[in-house]
């Protein structure tokens, strides 16, 4: 049994301080006031018996106590929305036919649960599913290929378009397991191996050249790999390193022995993943959708990645504000 004190909104205001350091901000998260935010901090950490958060610091930091805490809070209140996003139904009967497109970042895992669970509610529907690379993706819905796209966004606002936001997925670097030096500096490992890059035609090979040029980082031309399969295939065996994200991370699993991650060596940046939805199509099917599909990431993705790597922590995760 838990610990008497330990209750389900006491982990949702401890997930919220932990985030933001400001029990002004999480008393906004919850809808609790500010003392009731305060209260149940306290009597979370008289259950516990242990300090989770060093009020001395501004903003408030968590305690060593409370950083392992959080992982498992974190991923105790992820699987209790997750089950709370499986046991809404989606009602989509209505539907005739609906267009969807998906990048293939979630082809392994994500993509079948979620077309699983929309084939349920779907009973007279004629359905098209599209994998892709997210320019591919962006490019069918915005030719009105596709009624709905879950794909990584550029900066610019997509016109004609709802947008709603899923995750922030950010950039880490990728090297052959074991070449960190003995110094621990990993810029040395960029200078020692050639960088393996994504095809420039890719939305995500842009924006990793665009940050390589603010960074002043100079790197030649020598791979360009349009798969990101083979990226990571290639970096397994020592070919070289590459820039990536922690959804193409995850989708290597076959690689992972043979592949170290790392934070980046230079300023962190992110790309976020949205669900877009095509001008008539902004109402509760969308919203249903991106809904469960921030429940399947949180579970699936984010977890089990802050879990391996903690510094990814605050980083990687869902965005949208029905989370």
């Amino acid at each position: 049994m838990l610990n008497k004190g330990v209750t389900l909104r006491g982990l949702e205001v401890f997930e919220a301080l932990a985030e933001h350091g400001s029990v002004a901000r999480a008393s906004e998260i919850t809808g609790l006031s500010q003392p009731a935010v305060s209260q149940q901090i306290r009597n979370l950490q008289t259950a516990l018996g242990t300090d989770l958060i060093d009020h001395s610091k501004r903003p408030m930091q968590l305690t060593a106590a409370g950083r392992t805490y959080l992982v498992r809070a974190r991923d105790v209140l992820s699987q209790l929305r997750l089950a709370e996003s499986e046991l809404t139904v989606m009602d989509l009967t209505h539907l005739t036919q609906l267009s969807m497109g998906i990048i293939d970042d979630f082809d392994n895992d994500l993509t079948p649960r979620l077309v699983t669970k929309l084939a349920e509610s779907m009973t007279q529907c004629r359905f098209r599913l599209v994998t892709a690379p997210s320019h591919e993706i962006t490019d069918a819905i915005r030719d009105g290929d596709l009624h709905l796209a879950i794909t990584a966004v550029a900066p610019q606002a997509a016109e004609g378009m709802t947008e709603y936001p899923l995750a922030q997925d950010p950039f880490i670097l990728v090297t052959p397991s074991g070449r960190l030096p003995a110094s621990g500096d990993i810029t040395q490992i960029l200078h020692d191996l050639p960088m393996l890059r994504y095809g420039q035609e890719q939305l995500i090979g842009r924006q990793i050249e665009t940050e390589l040029i603010r960074a002043n980082l100079d790197v030649p031309q020598r791979f360009e790999i349009g798969s990101n399969p083979s990226l990571m295939a290639m970096v397994s065996r020592g070919i070289g390193w590459a820039i990536t994200t922690p959804l193409g991370y995850l989708r290597a699993a076959r690689f992972h022995d043979q592949v170290d991650a790392h934070p980046l060596p230079f300023s962190p940046f992110s790309r976020q993943i949205s669900l877009l939805a095509s001008g008539d199509w902004a109402d509760t099917v969308p919203r249903d959708v991106a809904q469960t599909m921030r429940g399947l990431i949180q579970a699936h993705m984010v977890t089990p990645a802050i879990e391996r790597f903690p510094w990814l922590e605050g980083e990687f995760k869902i965005l949208g504000s029905d989370t």
